[in-house]
């Protein structure tokens, strides 16, 4: 895992910003073109430079190649993070990866006492990845999330987290 870079769009718009079977279950619609890919780049920038959101680009060990991203959004006391991978590596572990390395290194700062995500209800296989991290499911937060290419109305979504004593 890395910082993103500007030099990344064309990566990471060609392997999964544009694909809707990966965005299915996320807040943003697909990207229609590269160039929102590079806004977004640039906000992942900016979010770094004020402390506030800490954006990765997951990318493989021997290759360098971008399969992903995850990211840690700070509040307070608390950190949530949110991840997507390119099709190509789902079932692989990268997901579980990502997530325990942002997991300990969140809760390494000493301002940050929980870790938490939240999933749609109908996707299976991210609820099952923060299980294998050890993060609990607290439950349902009904009516929490627009996952705009399911449904432009807020769905319900289970809700997980990890913290220290």
């Amino acid at each position: 895992m890395r910082p993103p870079q500007a030099a990344d769009a064309a990566e990471i718009f060609a392997s999964y910003a544009q694909d809707p079977d990966v965005t299915k279950y996320l807040v943003w619609t697909p990207h229609e073109s590269i160039a929102e890919t590079h806004e977004f780049l640039e906000s992942c920038s900016q979010a770094w430079s004020e402390g506030t959101t800490f954006p990765w680009v997951i990318t493989l060990e021997d290759t360098g190649l971008v399969v992903g991203m995850i990211q840690a959004k700070v509040e307070g006391h608390q950190a949530e993070i949110g991840y997507v991978l390119t099709h190509d590596v789902w079932d692989r572990g990268f997901a579980t990866e990502a997530s325990r390395a942002l997991i300990e290194w969140a809760l390494a700062q000493p301002e940050i006492w929980r870790v938490w995500a939240y999933t749609d209800i109908d996707n299976g296989a991210s609820g099952r990845v923060l299980e294998k991290v050890g993060m609990q499911r607290e439950g349902v937060l009904h009516r929490w999330c627009v996952h705009p290419n399911i449904s432009s109305e807020p769905r319900d979504v289970w809700a997980y987290a990890i913290w220290r004593d």
